[in-house]
């Protein structure tokens, strides 16, 4: 059957990640996947499994979450896009939907994706606009959050920096680069020691909450409760319980994801 690539965008504030999941003691909660299965059924004509990059979490966010499903063939004509988005809440939108060939794999064709954490460092006050997107953490050293990122990127087992729940055969992964940027705000009046930044995190792949985890930790470097330094140590544990908290689902926003021949636009690479 021809095979259909679909690019996601969606607000997880309401939804219980993107896999669909089921409890015996009440009505299954709310998750993009089941959303999204449900409409690509519906205009299929036929029960349809969706298949994604990764499981965001319940609260994360997705700019461009990548999906695969087959279809039948007298559906190739459908104006995708469209049907979907018709289709769909509104805080879940296709923004694109293409014919792939037959091996795309939207979760293990994958070269490198990209996520990005939002945090607002004023736990005083969070603007509305902001608030079901970012981690209002309060203020840190911002050079101790950044001397930790040389201990981070590059290939490592990060395994103590994994949460329990979805077992991998290999907990070594690759951070091409971490980078801390400015982020824009929707007010003018805000007090210049107001500051939103955003941190990206590049790599070949991410284990089960792991970027949360990476933010966790560089957000108590910077309150002076964790030492940058002692940061191999803790990869060469392996042990979860070493590590620092686990950054609030809010922040987190799935950004880019690239796949085998697909060329990297100028700004992207790291």
């Amino acid at each position: 059957m021809p095979r259909l690539k679909l690019t996601l965008a969606y607000v997880g504030t309401h939804y219980h990640g993107w896999q669909i999941q089921a409890w015996k003691d009440r009505e299954d909660p709310p998750t993009v996947q089941a959303f999204v299965e449900k409409a690509v059924s519906q205009v299929a004509g036929r029960p349809t499994h969706v298949q994604a990059a990764g499981r965001t979490d319940a609260g994360v966010h997705a700019d461009a979450q990548v999906a695969h499903c087959d279809i039948p063939e007298e559906r190739t004509h459908v104006r995708w896009k469209l049907a979907l988005n018709t289709l769909l809440p509104r805080d879940i939108r296709v923004m694109d939907a293409c014919l792939v060939p037959d091996d795309f794999d939207a979760c293990f064709s994958v070269k490198r994706k990209i996520y990005t954490y939002s945090l607002w460092l004023d736990h005083i006050c969070t603007p509305p606009k902001l608030y079901p997107f970012v981690w209002a953490c309060g203020p840190f050293d911002i050079d101790r959050f950044d001397a930790a990122v040389p201990y981070l990127v590059g290939e490592h087992d990060f395994a103590a920096l994994q949460n329990a729940g979805t077992p991998h055969k290999s907990t070594v992964r690759t951070l091409y680069s971490i980078r801390r940027t400015p982020a824009r705000t929707p007010y003018a009046a805000l007090p210049e020691n107001c500051l939103n930044i955003d941190v990206r995190f590049e790599g070949n792949g991410f284990l089960k909450q792991m970027v949360r985890n990476l933010v966790g930790l560089m957000v108590a470097c910077g309150r002076g409760r964790f030492e940058p330094e002692r940061i191999p140590e803790l990869l060469e544990s392996k042990n979860r319980r070493l590590a620092p908290f686990t950054a609030p689902p809010q922040g987190l926003t799935m950004t880019r994801i690239w796949y085998e021949g697909e060329p990297m636009p100028e700004g992207w690479e790291a």
